[in-house]
């Protein structure tokens, strides 16, 4: 038994032989699947990332355009709360005309 292992020992090519090369491969194995913070969890991360940077970015413009909707709203009072909310001044008519394209 013990002159099996040998010989499939001496088998092996000199690098794998080597107890330095052995342990490196041993702690790039645990590093990539068994760490904390292997390469899947990296790669998750970064995927979380990329989304959160891309809804940022989507609330950064929803922002924007609100701020200008609320800035037209507060110069035309009038025209917003006639058109919002069909207000009228008294003896005057207000005619509704839909878009159908809309």
């Amino acid at each position: 038994m013990d002159q099996a292992i040998k010989d499939l020992w001496n088998k092996l090519p000199t690098p794998l032989r080597n107890r330095y090369f052995i342990t490196a491969i041993a702690f790039v194995a645990f590093m990539i699947f068994f760490d904390r913070h292997d390469v899947l969890t990296q790669i998750n991360l970064q995927r979380t990332v990329n989304k959160l940077e891309q809804d940022k970015v989507f609330y950064q413009e929803q922002i924007e355009r609100e701020e200008e909707q609320r800035l037209d709203m507060e110069i035309n009072k009038e025209r917003f709360a006639r058109e919002k909310y069909y207000m009228q001044r008294n003896n005057e008519d207000v005619f509704i005309i839909k878009d159908e394209n809309k």
